[in-house]
């Protein structure tokens, strides 16, 4: 997902120095409350259950803002259980649950619901139960930041409905096992009722349509048949249009669907051309698209844009930047459309990839922020890339960490983006090997395909490929707040330097220049000399280390 981002112009410079994440989840401080915790952890009721499939079938009624709908859920017991924790955020509420032809019983314990079997349910099992809720849903109130529903008008007046729920959770709007760990297996059947004249878009493939002229009704029934991330199921409601093509990429020929508001064809038609682009930057950097078989979809809504797997949203006005913005402050963002961009890099960081807590969402946010200066990198050249991603660090505030605290779905800070996306750049020039980074970014989409995961697994991964302890580069970055500062000082030929404001046992690689060479140098927290062999003129740290420096006598 995007940030939010607040510009302070000063003269002719604009300043980006505010980032706020979604859902105000970043940074959250205190104790954390039972809710938050039933939200975010493996609770015992969740944990002896695996999702392998979602139907989920739901109405929408636009003049009441009001939906009803069931979720059907197929499920495989990994140990014996009786007692189910679903959850649905109120002013929903469940109606009915059943299990075969039993009604089961169940109370709420505000975003949950627990759920109990007559009877204990064996080990290895594969069941179903069905969900029925109903009611009027949160109303976001600034999409994608607020989650919940968006009930709006287009430029023509006709209904326009969006649903949104990344941080808050896709329990605002459908009940499910609303945890990242989770995934449906077997993916998800998404069956959507709207009024006749409008057309329901979400995620995956287009089945069938079935009319109801009794009821004045039309149902879209959408299949996803890889696994899905909650946050990344939604549903788009308007006066759509829909034009296609196909991809020619490295799983073969790839469908895609460009779905838009009827008077926007036109432009869309123009601007989309970026897609096939991006596809061949991302192929070559990240390896496949991960979702050949559901296809790849551009949705117009009516916010910025949004990750669904397979049915990616935009909003950007059909203009290169970021709604008439450039993120990094240098121009070149105004080479490409960032939505498409961004929001199409989620499809392998964040839906292919996936976290498992939502402490890790850096995982998603800092990977996805790199991929743009990789797309740029591909279609402009490296200086470019670098010139991009640098220039994003103008946005990184450092007053909290970028992981979160896991078990109460609070996400880390906003910094996961550009201070993440940079701690990768650094990464990169700490390997100094174009060929080992491109086939650890391949790797990883690879050897993680559709898979949930953790931070720890992801560091211990491209340490292992890259042939180096980046234990405490990633410490550094990910979990505290300051920058290291290399200090130094110059007496005729000899260069003194050593780190400071660095984690325990820091000693990350660099290069710098030296009157103009470059040197090679690997700084600790204790002091070093060089000799150079010349009287020391000039000296500076290569930018493509997210450092600072200090001249100290």
């Amino acid at each position: 997902m995007l940030k939010s981002i607040t510009f302070f112009a000063i003269g002719t410079v604009l300043l980006l120095p505010a980032l706020f994440g979604v859902q105000t989840l970043f940074a959250q401080t205190g104790e954390p409350s039972r809710q938050e915790i039933l939200r975010g952890s493996v609770t015992p009721e969740r944990e002896w259950w695996d999702v392998l499939h979602y139907h989920l079938a739901v109405e929408f009624f636009p003049e009441t803002k009001t939906i009803k709908g069931s979720n059907a859920i197929i499920f495989k017991t990994v140990k014996a259980g009786k007692k189910m924790q679903i959850d649905l955020q109120p002013p929903l509420a469940i109606t009915k649950i059943t299990h075969g032809s039993e009604q089961l019983k169940f109370e709420r314990e505000g975003n949950v619901y627990w759920v109990n079997f007559d009877n204990e349910i064996a080990a290895g099992v594969e069941d179903k139960i069905e969900v029925f809720y109903e009611g009027r849903p949160v109303e976001s109130r600034n999409p994608p930041w607020s989650g919940g529903i968006s009930w709006g008008r287009d430029d023509l007046g006709e209904h326009f409905i969006n649903t949104t729920c990344q941080g808050i959770g896709a329990s605002i709007w459908w009940a499910n096992k609303d945890h990242g760990a989770d995934e449906p297996d077997r993916g998800m059947r998404i069956s959507v009722t709207v009024p006749a004249n409008l057309t329901a878009v979400s995620n995956g493939r287009l089945k069938k349509v079935d009319e109801n002229a009794a009821e004045k009704t039309k149902t879209f029934h959408w299949e996803v048949t890889n696994p899905i991330n909650n946050y990344g199921v939604n549903v788009n409601i308007g006066n759509y249009v829909n034009f296609s093509e196909q991809y020619n990429g490295e799983g073969g020929a790839l469908d895609i669907n460009y779905w838009v508001l009827a008077h926007q064809k036109e432009a869309a038609v123009r601007q989309f051309k970026e897609v096939p682009r991006m596809l061949k930057a991302f192929e070559h950097w990240f390896g496949k698209y991960p979702f050949y078989e559901d296809g790849f979809k551009l949705v117009a809504v009516s916010y910025p844009g949004m990750e669904h797997q397979s049915s990616v949203t935009y909003g950007n006005w059909y203009r290169n930047g970021y709604r008439n913005r450039d993120v990094s402050g240098t121009g070149i963002g105004f080479k490409f459309d960032f939505i498409i961009v961004h929001e199409s890099g989620h499809e392998w960081f964040g839906n292919n990839i996936s976290m498992k807590d939502a402490a890790d969402m850096w995982i998603h946010e800092g990977f996805t922020n790199y991929s743009e200066n990789l797309f740029v990198e591909y279609h402009f050249g490296k200086k470019d890339g670098e010139d991009y991603v640098i220039g994003s660090r103008q946005n990184i505030q450092n007053k909290s960490p970028i992981i979160g605290t896991y078990g109460t779905n609070r996400e880390g800070s906003g910094d996961m983006y550009y201070k993440g996306g940079n701690m990768l750049h650094t990464i990169r020039n700490i390997i100094n090997d174009d060929q080992k980074w491109l086939a650890i970014m391949r790797g990883l989409n690879k050897d993680f395909w559709h898979q949930t995961v953790t931070t720890g697994q992801i560091e211990s991964y491209i340490s292992k490929r890259a042939g180096i302890d980046l234990s405490k580069v990633f410490d550094q970055y990910l979990r505290g707040t300051q920058i290291p500062v290399l200090q130094y000082k110059t007496d005729g030929k000899t260069l003194t330097y050593q780190y400071d404001k660095v984690v325990k046992d820091f000693a990350m690689p660099v290069r710098v220049n030296i009157n103009g060479k470059e040197v090679s140098l690997k700084p600790n927290e204790t002091t070093q000399t060089y000799s150079f062999g010349e009287e020391i003129k000039n000296f500076e740290v290569n930018r493509n280390f997210y450092i600072m420096t200090e001249k100290i006598n």
